[in-house]
C-alpha cells in the first residue's frame, strides 16, 4: 500500500498505472459486493437516520402523555437516553459537538424523570447541575416548553398560542398553513390543537421536576426571551400572543366557542386526512407523534384505527432501531434516497451489467415510487400534474424535488433500454420533468417541498423558535435539477436552465464555494453544484470555477481527505474543515472531477488513496453527521460566509441549539463508490 500511496492515480504508464488502477478497481469491487449484500429483497436500499436523543425523549414522554406508561418501548427508550449521554451529564445534537444542547438535555432529563428514575441518581444529578449552569429552564425553545405543558411543568398560558382557525386562513393571506414549510405545517396543525386545548398528564409528585425550579416556580420567569432578529416584530408578535391567550380564556369562562369548536374539528380532519399509508404523518416525526397527542386529547381511544396505526409504526423496522437493550425511534427513513444514491453509484462504477437482477429489481422498485397523487404542494400549483418523488417509504402529500431530480438522474442511464420502455419510464421522466418545472421559484432555484415558499415574516412569530419555518430555494437542491436536466438534454438555452444557472452563479460565496443546505455544508454545495455545470455543457475553466476548485485544494487535509463540521453553520473559520469523512471527501472529489484540472491531478489522487486505505471489509466508517434538517441559523434565511454581521448576531443566541443534524448511514457507502468510479472513469 505505501508504493500505492506514492503513486499518480493519472499517470499512464505500465508501471505505474496498473497498480494505482488495480487499488482502486478493488476497493470499488468490495464496495459493489458489499452494497449487493445490503439490498433489501424487494430491490432497495435503506441505512438508519441516526439523531439526536430528542427523539427517544419526545417519544418517552408521549407514552406518558397517552396513559401507556407501562409500554415495554418505555425502559428501551430510556437506555438508549443513557448510552447517548455525555460525560458532562448533556445530551448533544451531533457527534463531536463542542456543547451539550440545552434542550434535547432538558427533553431527556424529563423522560428519565417520567420513567421513575431518581433525580439523585448520579446520572440525572449530572443532567440537572448542566441544566441550571446553562441558565435552566429560561432558555429552552418553544417545542421543549411545549413537552414540558403537556407533562404538567409548565402553564399552558405562557406558550406560543397557535389558534386552530388558522386552517381557514386563504392562500393569499401571510399566515396561511401552507405558506409554511412542509415540515412547519405538519407539525403546526396537531400542535394548534393542542394549544386550544391546553391538556396535560402531570408526572407523579415523587418524579417532577422540582430540581429545575431552584428558586421555586412561583418566581419562574416563564416568559420567552426575545428572538434575536426579529427588531420590532418581536414585540408586535409578544402582544399579539398574549391577546390571543386573552382571547382564549375569556372565551372559555363566557362559554363562548368563538367558533373553536369547528375549527378543532377541521384540523383534526386534516391531520386524519393526511395520514401517511405506514400510520406516521409527513414521513418525519415531530407531525407524527403531535398527531397522535392530538387525537388523544379530542377523545380518539388508543385502539382506534388512526391511532392504533400511528402506534404500530414504533415496532416497524423502517422507524426503529434496536441495538442492545436500547431502542432508538429515527427522525425519517430514507429508502428512495438511498436507493436512487446507490443506483447512481453503480452507474459511476460502471458495474450495472454485471447485476442484471439487483439493478432491476432497483430500477423497478424506484419507477413504482413515483408520487402521482396531489399533495399540499398543489395548493399553489393546481394545474400542474403530480410525478415527484419522496424521501421516505410512506409520504404521498409531500414529494420532493431534491428526491425527484436525483431519481431522474439515475433513471436517465435506463432510458432507452426497450425493457424500461415498455415498463412506461418515458412517461415517468416526463412527468418527473414537468412537475420540476412548474415547482421552480421566481428566482430560479428550487425550493425542497413548495414553491416560492418564502414569507419571511413567518419566521417572526414565537412559534418558529425551533429551526426553519420556510423552505426558500436552495444552492444543492437547485443544481440537482439543473444536473438532472442537463443528463437528460434540455436546452442550457431554455429559460428554465438560464434562470436556475443565474440563480447558481449569485449564489457563490465570494472565495469559491456554495452554501450547503441540506448537507454539511459547503463542501456539499460545492460537490452538488460543479457536476451540474459539468452536465449542461459549461465552460469548466470559467474563473468562478476555478475559484470553487482553489478552495477546495486549500480545505484538503494531510492525509488526502475532506471533512467539515457542523459547526461551520454558525462559525466562518470552520467552513471545510473538521475530521475527515468518506462521504465529505467523495463530495470534495467529485467536484474536483467535474472540472477536470490538470492542476488537481495530485489532489485528487491523494483523495482516492485515503478512500482506498480507509475502506474497512467493504465500506467505510463514519460516526460524524453530514446531513441536516435545520442547519442551525434560525431566522429563514441562509447563513454565509458574506455575511458576518447576521452570524455575530446569532452566536449571542441560542441559535445553534435550533440545529438539527443527521447521519444517514449510508452516505459513508455510496458517495465513496460514485467518487472512484469517476476517477476511474477519468483515468
Amino acid at each position: 500500500m505505501d508504493d500505492i500511496s506514492t503513486m499518480s492515480l493519472t499517470t499512464i504508464t505500465p508501471e505505474t498505472n496498473h497498480n494505482s488502477e488495480a487499488a482502486l478497481r478493488a476497493t470499488v469491487e468490495a464496495a459493489v459486493a458489499w452494497s449487493i449484500a445490503q439490498q433489501k429483497p424487494d430491490g432497495h436500499w435503506v441505512g438508519r437516520a441516526e439523531t439526536n436523543a430528542c427523539m427517544e425523549a419526545q417519544w418517552c414522554l408521549a407514552l406518558w402523555f397517552l396513559g401507556l406508561e407501562n409500554h415495554p418501548l418505555r425502559q428501551r427508550l430510556a437506555q438508549s437516553l443513557f448510552d447517548t449521554q455525555r460525560p458532562d451529564g448533556a445530551w448533544q445534537i451531533y457527534h463531536g459537538a463542542p456543547n451539550g444542547d440545552i434542550n434535547t438535555t432538558v427533553e431527556a432529563y424529563a423522560a428519565l424523570r417520567s420513567v421513575g428514575h431518581r433525580d439523585d441518581d448520579p446520572r440525572l444529578a449530572k443532567a440537572r447541575d448542566w441544566i441550571l449552569a446553562k441558565g435552566g429552564l429560561r432558555n429552552v425553545r418553544v417545542f421543549t416548553r411545549y413537552w414540558l405543558a403537556l407533562i404538567g411543568e409548565w402553564p399552558w398560558d405562557k406558550t406560543p398560542n397557535l389558534p386552530p382557525e388558522v386552517v381557514w386562513l386563504p392562500l393569499w393571506f401571510p399566515f396561511c398553513i401552507y405558506n409554511f414549510a412542509q415540515w412547519a405545517r405538519a407539525t403546526l396543525m396537531p400542535i394548534a390543537v393542542l394549544s386550544a386545548r391546553r391538556p396535560s398528564r402531570p408526572l407523579p409528585p415523587e418524579n417532577r421536576l422540582d430540581a429545575l425550579f431552584p428558586q421555586g416556580r412561583d418566581t419562574f420567569d416563564y416568559d420567552l426571551p426575545m428572538k434575536a432578529g426579529a427588531g420590532a416584530w418581536n414585540a408586535f408578535f409578544r402582544v399579539v400572543d398574549k391577546a390571543l391567550h386573552a382571547i382564549q380564556d375569556i372565551g372559555r369562562w363566557l362559554g363562548i366557542g368563538l367558533q373553536r369548536d369547528a375549527a378543532v374539528r377541521h384540523v383534526i380532519e386534516w391531520i386524519i386526512r393526511h395520514q401517511d399509508y405506514d400510520g406516521g404523518w409527513g414521513g418525519i416525526q415531530p407531525p407524527w407523534i403531535y398527531s397522535l397527542m392530538a387525537l388523544h386529547t379530542e377523545g380518539y381511544a388508543i385502539d382506534h384505527p388512526v391511532l392504533a396505526k400511528g402506534l404500530a409504526c414504533l415496532d416497524d423496522p423502517g422507524w426503529r432501531v434496536d441495538v442492545g437493550d436500547a431502542t432508538f425511534i429515527q427522525a425519517t427513513n430514507s429508502p428512495v434516497w438511498d436507493t436512487m444514491l446507490t443506483l447512481l453509484a453503480f452507474e459511476d462504477a460502471g458495474v450495472t451489467h454485471e447485476h442484471p437482477h439487483s439493478i432491476d429489481k432497483a430500477v423497478k422498485w424506484l419507477i413504482d415510487r413515483q408520487v402521482r397523487v396531489p399533495g399540499d404542494w398543489s395548493r399553489k400549483l393546481p394545474h400542474v400534474a403530480p410525478g415527484g418523488w419522496a424521501f421516505e417509504y410512506a409520504n404521498n402529500f409531500y414529494p420532493d424535488v431534491d428526491d425527484t431530480a436525483v431519481a431522474l438522474i439515475a433513471l436517465a442511464p435506463f432510458r432507452h433500454d426497450p425493457k424500461w420502455q415498455a415498463y412506461g419510464i418515458e412517461e415517468t421522466i416526463r412527468r418527473g420533468v414537468d412537475w420540476l418545472i412548474g415547482m421552480q421559484s421566481q428566482g430560479g432555484g428550487w425550493g425542497a417541498f413548495d414553491k416560492d415558499n418564502n414569507q419571511a415574516i413567518l419566521t417572526k412569530i414565537p412559534f418558529c423558535d425551533f429551526g426553519e419555518a420556510l423552505d426558500p430555494p436552495s444552492v444543492d437542491v437547485t443544481a440537482h435539477v439543473v444536473e438532472a436536466f442537463g443528463k437528460l438534454g434540455l436546452s442550457r438555452e431554455h429559460p428554465v436552465m438560464v434562470a436556475a444557472l443565474d440563480y447558481l452563479k449569485r449564489e457563490q460565496e465570494p472565495d469559491g464555494p456554495w452554501f450547503g443546505r441540506w448537507g454539511v455544508n459547503y463542501l456539499y454545495g460545492t460537490s452538488a453544484v460543479l457536476p451540474a455545470l459539468a452536465a449542461i455543457g459549461e465552460d469548466m475553466s470559467a474563473p468562478y470555477i476555478a475559484r470553487a476548485c482553489d478552495w477546495l485544494i486549500s480545505r484538503q487535509q494531510d492525509n488526502g481527505g475532506w471533512g467539515e463540521s457542523c459547526a461551520s453553520y454558525m462559525d466562518a473559520a470552520a467552513a471545510g474543515r473538521g475530521a475527515a469523512t468518506a462521504s465529505q471527501t467523495a463530495w470534495a472529489l467529485m467536484s474536483l472531477l467535474a472540472a477536470g484540472r490538470e492542476k488537481d491531478r495530485e489532489a485528487i489522487r491523494r483523495g482516492c488513496m485515503f478512500l482506498v486505505e480507509t475502506q474497512q471489509q467493504g465500506t467505510w466508517r463514519e460516526v460524524h453527521y453530514t446531513g441536516t434538517g435545520f442547519p442551525g441559523y434560525g431566522v429563514g434565511q441562509s447563513i454565509k460566509l458574506n455575511d458576518p454581521s447576521l452570524r455575530e448576531r446569532l452566536m449571542q443566541g441560542p441559535e445553534l441549539s435550533r440545529a438539527f443534524m443527521l447521519r444517514y448511514d449510508l452516505y459513508r457507502h455510496y458517495f465513496p463508490l460514485m467518487a472512484l468510479g469517476r476517477a476511474l472513469r477519468k483515468d
